[in-house]
């Protein structure tokens, strides 16, 4: 199958990403306060909170390494391959592909690729709540983004031939 037939099927994994990715925002509206109870359970919403972070990043990330697989040469190899994936998706590939998103939202993106490398090194009771906080609030506006140039990326696939002439 060449990259070009792939399409279909990555428009309907790109799809299907950005669904369970508007759950976990949808999830992070609901739990945009904190209850006001013991110590304990605040730590448990931290906690959560700060999970419910790293799987809106990673959601994001696995749709870019879809794209990178199949329309790229891949995923980067280097140390700093979450990084760089990110930031290649603001790049045009000539004759490839147009960009996936600007550079306005990788740059809003950083920040959640930061805080999702926190998430994986750091135990939970250690995560900063106001960091937690205003990346939660920061959330939603960050998917719309997202979600509005991958629709676009999405017209950008569907225009494309899905075989060589």
């Amino acid at each position: 199958m060449t990259k070009r037939q792939r399409i279909p099927e990555l428009i309907s994994e790109i799809q299907g990403e950005l669904t369970l990715i508007g759950k976990v925002v949808n999830g992070l509206a609901a739990a945009s306060s904190p209850p006001a109870r013991e110590k304990e359970t605040r730590q448990i919403y931290s906690e959560s909170l700060g999970l419910k972070l790293h799987n809106f990043y990673t959601g994001l990330e696995q749709i870019f390494q879809k794209i990178a697989d199949d329309l790229n040469r891949g995923v980067p190899s280097s140390r700093d391959w979450h990084r760089r994936l990110l930031r290649s998706m603001a790049l045009e590939i000539a004759g490839i592909r147009s960009p996936v998103l600007g550079l306005k939202t990788v740059t809003r993106l950083e920040e959640f690729l930061a805080f999702r490398h926190v998430v994986r090194n750091l135990y939970g009771f250690e995560l900063e709540p106001g960091r937690l906080r205003r990346l939660a609030k920061a959330a939603p506006t960050a998917f719309r983004a997202v979600s509005g140039e991958l629709v676009r990326f999405l017209e950008f696939l569907r225009a494309m031939p899905t075989s060589r002439d």
